[in-house]
């Protein structure tokens, strides 16, 4: 079978290493501009005047934008097809990288990241909404970890990509290069995927009734639960990525290089614990998974707080490791558990699962940036703080599942 053939976009379709490839790169192509850029905050504050808590700021405007900007590209998505929102989205990504690329004051770089989060999210968001069309049950959980095993690849191995593109070439070299990045995923999503929304699957609804459908989905505990407790599992991955440069580089003496590597190094750990979460779940169960991987993740948050306020590399890596395997198991099982009662509103479900992600991303990254505390001991208290939170209302949201599915 083809990928041209998947247009059809019945839940019956193979899943095909070409469809997790295009799924991963419409995913990563976010995580790779957001990360990339972590070994050279020293050179951009160094050029632009501004300390690397500051250059924080990047992050989290992004993030705010992006959780905006997805609210709208769901419920068009759902009205005009993927394809369009896709391909105008990484266009405007790419005016964006250009923006950021040639900025020569802080306030240019910030708008130039604001562009890029506009456009890129309907890339990001549409993933999971393409995924949704094609796939369902089993194989949507099996798409999604597979998905998020190759995403890993984007902010694992980006930094290390960074500090090369900034050791040989300067740090605007990074702007150029995503901005390939996104041309070359615009090109192949055209040629091998295209659109996987039939036009009688669409919907024409207004908006008055797309803020009500919203309102619907927020108050459904189908989706809001487990939603909730991704977005707030994936915000502790995110402000580890903020903190970064100052426990690594700044805290721990680490050269951009460096730092590059030990990004790469944790891949590995979520490429490990995503392959075994659908087996683990086929076994025990996806809930239960689950409920496992946040346990885990809250687990290392409090390897931060009790541990010395100037850890070394060792004490740290091992609560990285354990959040990562965590993470690797939850995340994908949890968007899954969301995702999967929503078929026909998958847009709407994804750009709203999207926005929790990233607005709750730039609250912890935001903190991060401006809490005057010690690096270490800030990313403990917030990974244990969202990571126990995610846990209770996973739980609850399970509590209420098994009450409903009894006769």
């Amino acid at each position: 079978m083809t990928l041209g053939n998947v247009a059809a976009g019945h839940s019956g379709t193979p899943l095909t290493g070409k469809i997790v490839t295009l799924l991963a790169g419409l995913s990563a192509i976010s995580s790779l501009s957001t990360n990339i850029i972590l070994p050279a905050f020293a050179d951009i504050g160094q050029q632009l005047g501004v300390s690397s808590r500051e250059l924080g700021l990047t992050l989290s405007s992004f993030f705010i934008t992006f959780a905006l900007a997805q609210l709208v590209v769901g419920p068009l998505a759902d009205r005009y097809g993927r394809k369009r929102l896709v391909l105008g989205g990484l266009s405007m990504f790419v005016v964006g990288t250009w923006v950021a690329g040639c900025a020569g004051s802080f306030d240019m770089l910030i708008a130039g990241r604001v562009i890029q989060a506009l456009g890129v999210c309907a890339a990001a968001v549409l993933a999971r909404a393409i995924a949704r069309d094609l796939f369902e049950g089993e194989t949507l959980a099996r798409a999604l970890s597979l998905t998020m095993i190759a995403t890993a690849a984007a902010p694992g191995f980006s930094p290390l990509l960074g500090s090369l593109l900034t050791t040989a070439l300067g740090w605007r070299a990074i702007f150029l290069m995503v901005g390939i990045a996104a041309v070359v995923i615009a090109f192949f999503y055209a040629r091998g995927l295209g659109e996987t929304l039939p036009a009688e699957r669409r919907t024409t609804q207004s908006i008055p009734q797309v803020v009500s459908a919203y309102g619907r989905l927020l108050a459904h505990s189908r989706f809001i639960l487990p939603g909730a407790a991704v977005s707030l599992l994936m915000s502790g991955l995110f402000a580890s990525f903020a903190a970064a440069p100052a426990i690594l580089i700044n805290g721990m003496g680490l050269s951009s290089l460096q730092t590059g590597l030990y990004f790469a190094a944790t891949v590995f750990v979520v490429f490990a614990a995503g392959m075994s979460a659908p087996r683990l779940a086929r076994r025990f169960g996806s809930r239960t998974v689950a409920t496992v991987g946040l346990s885990t993740a809250v687990l290392a948050g409090c390897l931060l707080l009790i541990g010395p306020s100037h850890p070394g590399l060792g004490w740290y890596s091992l609560s990285m490791v354990i959040f990562l395997c965590g993470m690797g198991h939850a995340n994908p099982l949890g968007t899954a558990i969301t995702m999967g009662p929503f078929g026909k509103e998958a847009g709407l479900a994804s750009a709203l699962l999207g926005f929790l992600t990233m607005g709750a991303a730039a609250v912890t990254t935001w903190l991060v940036s401006v809490l005057a505390y010690a690096p270490v001991l800030t990313l403990g208290v917030i990974q244990t703080s969202v990571c126990s939170v995610a846990l209770i209302v996973f739980f609850l949201g399970t509590q209420i599942e098994s009450r409903a599915a009894r006769p």
